[in-house]
């Protein structure tokens, strides 16, 4: 089963992953972008890089998003497959970015790099502006997308549930503000 977990930086998404890995022990664990040895270079230039064009950047995601498929999610479908981001974050930034981009145009690029399979369960963290400064000042240094802002990370965050409610998705909404406890918990049921 294809498991997608989303959500802004800092909204506790790596932590649940982290918490699932002792109990899904023969599942795979990846990430997107990172998950392949292109995507670990194609996030090194998403983060850190000097990439001026959101276009550039929108072609250089959804490279890396087909890397990933081919290699690591359509060998593993008959795995439990959980992946600390995916398309949906792709789609959920370029519209941020360039919001003359049209959606269906996004999704249909995004299926096509896909072959068309879709996660079938989505793990969607929603956090608080509040709660979003507070971890990001905790964690320290800021990569290239959080200095675009907080209203910039909300914004995506907006987003990614359009897109989740666009494509019909079966998707469990997470209060990123309760306890590590009681989202575990909330996740394992919705995984049962």
């Amino acid at each position: 089963m294809y498991v997608v977990f989303e959500g802004i930086d800092g909204c506790g998404k790596s932590t649940q992953i982290e918490l699932l890995k002792p109990i899904y022990k023969d599942a795979i664990f990846t990430k997107e972008p990172g998950g392949t040895k292109f995507g670990v270079q194609a996030r090194d230039i998403l983060l850190h890089g000097e990439l001026r064009s959101k276009k550039a950047e929108l072609m250089l995601f959804l490279a890396d998003r087909a890397e990933h498929f081919e290699e690591i999610i359509k060998p593993n479908l008959d795995k439990y497959i959980f992946s600390d981001r995916s398309f949906l974050s792709g789609i959920a930034y370029a519209i941020t970015n360039e919001p003359s981009l049209e959606l269906e145009f996004l999704i249909t690029l995004n299926k096509f790099v896909l072959d068309n399979t879709l996660p079938k369960k989505t793990i969607l963290f929603r956090i608080s502006k509040e709660k979003l400064i507070k971890r990001v000042k905790k964690r320290g240094q800021m990569d290239k997308i959080e200095k675009r802002g907080f209203e910039y990370l909300l914004e995506i965050q907006e987003n990614l549930f359009r897109v989740a409610k666009a494509l019909e998705l079966d998707y469990l909404e997470i209060d990123a503000t309760k306890s590590i406890a009681h989202i575990h918990q909330a996740i394992l049921d919705y995984l049962a």
